[in-house]
């Protein structure tokens, strides 16, 4: 008797502790691609991200230049230039949780070819924001 109340009472401490485990915070980085029938075709881009709360960082794809906002509202807005490839990571940003990826979405304002001209929007392209 005294072994199977030790059996149980072991069982109730394990479940006990796995309880509740998913359901913190985990703070990380997503990551945002950019889908577009022009990979290779475009040297800059003008979006938005928009999060549930501020984000804590943001750096730049391979090969690309960034020129951000001050990082402290819930709506970024980003400029990335070089040469864009389509899924491809463009940008990564460091989140409070990267379990709220649902809550993070991104809008492109425009883009622009290796001439400067602007691209009509919104085309066939596609922002992702990604775990």
């Amino acid at each position: 008797m005294k072994r199977v109340f030790g059996v149980a009472t072991l069982a109730l401490l394990v479940l006990g502790s796995s309880c509740g485990k998913g359901t913190e915070p985990v703070a990380g980085n997503l990551s945002v691609r950019l889908t577009s029938s022009n990979s290779g075709a475009d040297s800059a881009i003008v979006f938005t991200i928009t999060s549930p709360v501020p984000l804590t960082s943001a750096t730049p794809g391979t090969g690309l230049r960034l020129f951000a906002q001050t990082l402290g509202g819930t709506t970024t807005r980003f400029v990335l230039t070089g040469q864009l490839t389509t899924s491809t990571t463009i940008l990564t940003i460091g989140v409070a949780d990267v379990n709220a990826v649902g809550q993070y979405t991104g809008a492109i304002e425009g883009v622009a070819q290796p001439n400067y001209a602007l691209r009509t929007l919104p085309g066939s392209y596609l922002l992702t924001v990604i775990r």
